[in-house]
């Protein structure tokens, strides 16, 4: 089994929001139901990166970085083209 660290931009106002998950597609569903409080403002929102580990520790912890900023200046270089291109 995977863990996803995952990283969504809404559409309302390009917003970031980076979590993690056991299952991608149901989590994308919740935040754009409006089931998540931290979400339901910005709705809608698409996935734009994520990555698999194999245990929910490591997850974490990969979550925890990409909220520094260094974890997020890692996130703009792995994400440049996307960026560029929007």
């Amino acid at each position: 089994m995977f863990f996803y660290v995952y990283v969504m931009e809404s559409l309302k106002n390009n917003n970031s929001y980076i979590g993690y998950t056991e299952n991608l597609r149901k989590r994308l569903k919740e935040h754009n139901q409006g089931k998540n409080k931290s979400t339901k403002l910005y709705l809608l929102w698409k996935l734009i990166y994520y990555e698999a580990c194999l245990n929910i520790n490591d997850a974490k912890r990969r979550e925890n970085y990409f909220k520094t900023s260094q974890g997020r200046k890692l996130l703009k270089r792995r994400l440049k083209e996307y960026f560029y291109k929007n």
